[in-house]
């Protein structure tokens, strides 16, 4: 007899991992299918911030949702995670008008958040320009992650604890609804049988449903990043915000002056045409990721993006990056890209097949800080439960 799951996710991503880590809480039997030896995509291939500050109102409450999620974990099992705050860094006078409002807004929503001033800001951050800086906004209760490690480590929690299957090495090719749930198969004619089954593999799923695919509103986005040396001698806590993210950000849309501070933005400036903001962590080896930039691609021409790393914009945002913070060194040691699937109209994919089949991605930027919230309420929903 084939093992029957309560619940079968299709995708070891973040979204998908906490979708079966909310099932696994609630009892249910599940297993976590993933294509390759261990993700490696978007889940991967990001900063590791987890800043609910950054999002509206709405995917605020899942970031601060997976704020309590992530430190109850960590509390028991080591996964990477050091509350260390973020900060975001105005650099002019509009910049500072835009956190002022965003603060306000944070006390309406119960969500601590410091003002800083100048003198604060060049004093907690070490080599933090004081021809950058006007004012500062901190936020003390976020995390930050080490994207290339916490995914792995929450998933030997689940294993060891939780009683998570994880079956890796397995691409899914066929899924289809029957009498008694779901079946799922593989490309090596394995069979998996589910109640319900939840696909959360990126813009991936094509693969299962490939004219649902071309047909959504999906958009695929490429980011460049960067990594310095290790740094001597240098501490940066946290997540690092600059005034280009203020721009850019949701949070800051729901602020009185944000829509006049944009609409005197030049669009055709180097940020604009490439989508930079810059943002500066330090990982555990001392050495400080930077970056990053957008470039986008409609589901049906994502291949349009190409595999190359752009050396213009890579310059270009250390460049900007060094007007910020003079670190002891930035010399590279790696570069990079990933990519994520978002949605132009939606904030995240969802379409259900049949009573049993959910397919849940394009979860874009927000899929770090968000997956864990998000989560939780999706699985009472799909469960009933």
């Amino acid at each position: 007899m084939k093992t029957r799951y309560d619940l079968i996710v299709v995708g070891g991503g973040v979204l998908g991992t906490f979708h079966a880590y909310h099932a696994l809480k609630k009892g249910l039997k599940v297993a976590v299918i993933e294509k390759d030896k261990m993700p490696k995509s978007a889940t991967i291939q990001n900063f590791g911030q987890v800043v609910p500050s950054g999002m509206d109102s709405k995917w605020q409450a899942y970031g601060r949702e997976s704020l309590l999620i992530y430190k109850e974990i960590q509390s028991q099992f080591d996964i990477s995670i050091r509350q260390n705050g973020s900060v975001y860094l105005a650099s002019n006078e509009e910049e500072v008008q835009l956190i002022e409002e965003l603060a306000e807004i944070n006390k309406g929503n119960d969500y601590q958040s410091n003002l800083l001033t100048k003198e604060e800001c060049l004093s907690k951050y070490q080599g933090l320009r004081s021809d950058y800086v006007k004012a500062g906004l901190f936020f003390p209760d976020e995390v930050t992650v080490e994207p290339r490690t916490m995914i792995y480590r929450l998933q030997e929690y689940m294993q060891q604890f939780l009683g998570l299957e994880l079956i890796t090495n397995t691409a899914i090719v066929n899924c289809e609804n029957t009498d008694a749930g779901v079946t799922v198969e593989s490309a090596a004619n394995e069979t998996f049988l589910a109640k319900k089954v939840i696909i959360c593999n990126g813009s991936e799923f094509k693969t299962l449903y490939p004219d649902l695919f071309f047909k959504s509103d999906i958009e695929v986005s490429k980011l460049q990043m960067l990594q310095t040396k290790p740094q001597a001698n240098y501490k940066l806590d946290g997540s690092i915000l600059t005034g280009l993210s203020i721009r850019r950000y949701e949070a800051f849309y729901e602020c009185p002056s944000f829509k006049a501070i944009k609409a005197k933005e030049d669009a055709d400036s180097l940020e604009k045409k490439w989508g930079v903001h810059i943002l500066f962590k330090q990982a555990m080896d001392g050495s400080v990721i930077l970056g990053d930039s957008h470039q986008y691609a409609t589901a049906a021409n994502s291949d349009d993006l190409g595999f190359n790393l752009d050396m213009d914009i890579d310059n270009f945002m250390i460049q900007e990056a060094k007007k910020i913070i003079d670190l002891p060194t930035y010399e590279i040691q790696n570069r990079w890209f990933g990519t994520y699937s978002q949605c132009k109209t939606k904030d995240v994919f969802e379409h259900t097949v049949g009573d049993n089949i959910h397919i849940i991605t394009g979860i874009g930027g927000k899929g770090m800080t968000g997956s864990a919230g998000f989560s939780k309420e999706n699985i009472t929903k799909i469960f009933n439960v």
